[in-house]
């Protein structure tokens, strides 16, 4: 059985609060989530259109990679299988690259991304996600860390072959997984595996 608390955390009272490139404005009017890359129809939803899409609701703990930890947090949204499932996903894809409204680029193993509870969340705690924590959307995906949760989210494309995001270039971990300590690159339990996932469940 797994343990609760992954190696090297602890749980805080608090979020601390990080912007690398700044808080952006968002309009909600204007705003849209993009789809692009290896998939079979691009994407250009509004924050009406993606409220309309299967909703989720989980309860589920944050980690930070600084080693600190929310616990119970309440997420909900979009579960990540169907934005899969509506864009249509090609078979070579491997990664996803999380794009933002700041410039901020986080990414993520595909099989990671398709996880049963990773989601694009618009709600924290029964409340819209605050503009600090990435309103209007973000993704987040429990057993990764906080960083690949990428704030501000405006944009998810589909890669054959990995790509570095922002954090990737100073030497963070491609992957990012909580169990494995995945902190660093060269880091962990795990290498990131790179191998066709053929066809993609949703």
């Amino acid at each position: 059985m797994q343990a609760s608390t992954p190696p090297g955390q602890s749980f805080a009272k608090r979020w601390a609060i990080y912007a690398a490139l700044g808080v952006p404005e968002i309009k909600l009017d204007t705003w849209r989530l993009s789809t692009k890359g290896l998939v079979e129809k691009e994407l250009s939803l509004s924050f009406d259109d993606l409220q309309k899409l299967p909703q989720v609701q989980l309860k589920r703990d944050f980690h930070c990679v600084t080693s600190w930890s929310i616990r119970d947090v309440v997420w909900e949204g979009v579960p990540f299988r169907a934005l899969v499932k509506l864009t249509g996903v090609k078979a070579d894809a491997q990664w996803v690259m999380f794009h933002c409204a700041d410039g901020y680029t986080a990414p993520v193993p595909l099989e990671d991304a398709m996880v049963e509870d990773s989601l694009i969340a618009f709600k924290m705690n029964g409340k819209p996600i605050p503009v600090q924590q990435g309103f209007p959307a973000r993704p987040f995906i429990p057993h990764l860390y906080g960083w690949k949760s990428a704030k501000w989210l405006t944009g998810v494309e589909f890669l054959r072959e990995y790509e570095d995001g922002y954090w990737e270039n100073f030497g963070y971990h491609e992957r990012g997984n909580i169990w494995d300590q995945e902190r660093f690159k060269g880091q962990g339990g795990k290498h990131v595996r790179h191998k066709g996932l053929g066809s993609v469940p949703v």
